[in-house]
């Protein structure tokens, strides 16, 4: 069935309502007496008006109960923030900045409501199939991993743009922003856009790719899993060798989001980073490959892995079956064959979820993480079923930034500017900075102020040691009477 199918059955069933809606204005026998009914018909016409009025009614109190359905889950921790979105948190300092963040923020005014570009396929479609537009100039790194495969990491070295707003006033060197991709490969529109609205704000981005993504060699035949995290750590520990005393941040676009949790969790507080956003990102990641998606994404998914992988299909016969790994049909099948019905170690399904999936040390995160999704996302599913809302509600490190329209990854705005997930992200990202700055300085000021009473207590302990108070004024200004030889 062509890609315009659904589209043309939709306008097809669009017209046959209108025109039965037209046909019901005319009922039978309305024209076998036109001449003498005509006071007939105008009472009947205005009984038709008012049935039609409480059709309108009874539509636009349906609607209203859908949308109170919708948010039923999310009743629990919700707050109404700029451009009708929701953010669901667990209530703490942090939470309470953001939202005030949130409720002030533009970008959040701006996203394209009630237009036409509100259509979840044309969003996500844009940033997946148009081209990304002004290009990047990257200087590329290919960083050899312990078991000799290579990732490769693109650093954003320009278009340069003046900035009048530098973040690093309050650093000595800029945040370092490491971008994830989704775990095919693409490099779309939307990461594109991200790196050039960072590299003006002040960041320095680098893009991560896996191994044989995006023209990197692959030396051998260990491919990473979906939430294998060890090649994102001696990614990040050199980037932290590389840029020691910049911040670290990180985003991932869609399915990319499973190897920056996997990583946040196993590694907890050591994870160098200062703050983390995912946008749409697929969190019920087994589910999803069982569920399957819509077809259109499915096939242009499950294409381009073939694509990329095929160009290593002799290195790869010696472990998988290729012609079952080239062969399937859904994103499942091309998973099962390339990681669990290997030649050498063949695992289960359940085995291989029990070591890949993105939730499995989600509590021992220690790094703030914002969600950004939408309600209308085509490629994750409907939020009710495929957003976690406990992990938002109950966990103090995850937020959740939900969006009535916006699609996967798309969240375009009127104009042509950036999709506004990206200002939101940047936002956030700001607020982090102020927040533990704002937090440095209080436990400086607490520890000068301990640190002072301390020498000034051992002070006048030795002052006591060696002679007896000087004049009675020490006496009145510290009136001591305790005794401490009981």
């Amino acid at each position: 069935m062509p890609a315009w199918g659904p589209a043309l059955a939709l306008l097809a069933l669009s017209l046959l309502c209108v025109l039965a809606r037209w046909l019901r204005r005319f009922p039978d026998g309305a024209g076998k007496e036109p001449a003498s009914g005509r006071e007939e018909g105008t009472k009947a016409q205005v009984v038709e008006e008012e049935e039609d009025d409480e059709e309108e009614e009874e539509e636009n109190e349906e609607q209203e109960g859908e949308r109170a359905a919708f948010w039923d889950g999310f009743s629990k921790g919700q707050e109404l923030v700029a451009g009708g979105c929701r953010l669901i948190f667990k209530r703490s300092a942090l939470a309470h900045l953001l939202l005030r963040t949130f409720r002030r923020s533009v970008a959040l005014s701006e996203p394209a409501h009630g237009s036409w570009l509100s259509g979840p396929h044309l969003q996500t479609l844009y940033h997946f199939m148009l081209p990304p537009g002004r290009g990047l100039q990257l200087a590329r790194e290919n960083l050899q991993l312990a078991d000799n495969g290579l990732v490769a990491l693109d650093w954003v070295v320009g278009p340069w743009a003046p900035n009048p707003q530098v973040l690093t006033k309050a650093h000595s060197s800029p945040p370092v922003l490491l971008v994830i991709p989704n775990s095919w490969g693409l490099l779309t529109r939307n990461v594109v856009q991200l790196c050039l609205l960072a590299l003006e704000k002040g960041y320095y981005p680098v893009i991560f790719h896996r191994r044989g993504h995006q023209g990197c060699p692959l030396l051998n035949t260990q491919l990473q899993t979906f939430g294998d995290p060890s090649d994102l750590k001696e990614a990040v520990t050199y980037i932290r060798f590389r840029q020691p005393a910049a911040p670290l941040f990180l985003v991932s676009e869609g399915s990319g989001s499973a190897l920056l949790l996997s990583y946040l969790g196993e590694c907890g507080s050591s994870s160098y980073a200062t703050g983390a956003a995912c946008i749409s990102p697929v969190l019920r990641c087994r589910e999803w490959f069982e569920d399957g998606l819509p077809w259109l994404y499915e096939r242009a998914f499950l294409l381009h892995q073939k694509i990329t992988l095929s160009r290593y299909a002799t290195a790869l016969d010696d472990i998988v079956d290729t012609d079952k790994l080239f062969m399937s049909r859904s994103l499942r099948e091309f998973e099962e064959a390339l990681f669990c019905r290997t030649k050498n170690l063949p695992i289960s399904w359940d085995t291989y979820w029990d070591d890949n999936d993105p939730l499995r040390d989600v509590d021992e995160a220690a790094v703030p993480v914002l969600c950004i999704c939408s309600a209308d996302d085509p490629v994750r599913g409907p939020p009710g079923q495929t957003l976690p809302t406990k992990l938002f509600q109950n966990n103090p490190y995850f937020f959740l930034l939900l969006s009535r329209h916006g699609g996967h990854c798309g969240f375009l705005r009127e104009d042509s500017s950036p999709a506004w997930s990206h200002e939101a992200t940047l936002e956030y990202f700001q607020a982090l900075i102020e927040f533990f700055q704002s937090e440095e300085r209080v436990k400086g000021l607490s520890r000068h102020r301990s640190s002072f009473l301390a020498g000034r207590r051992r002070r006048f302990t030795l002052q006591k040691r060696e002679t007896a108070p000087a004049s009675p004024r020490l006496e009145e200004m510290f009136s001591w009477k305790r005794s401490y030889t009981k």
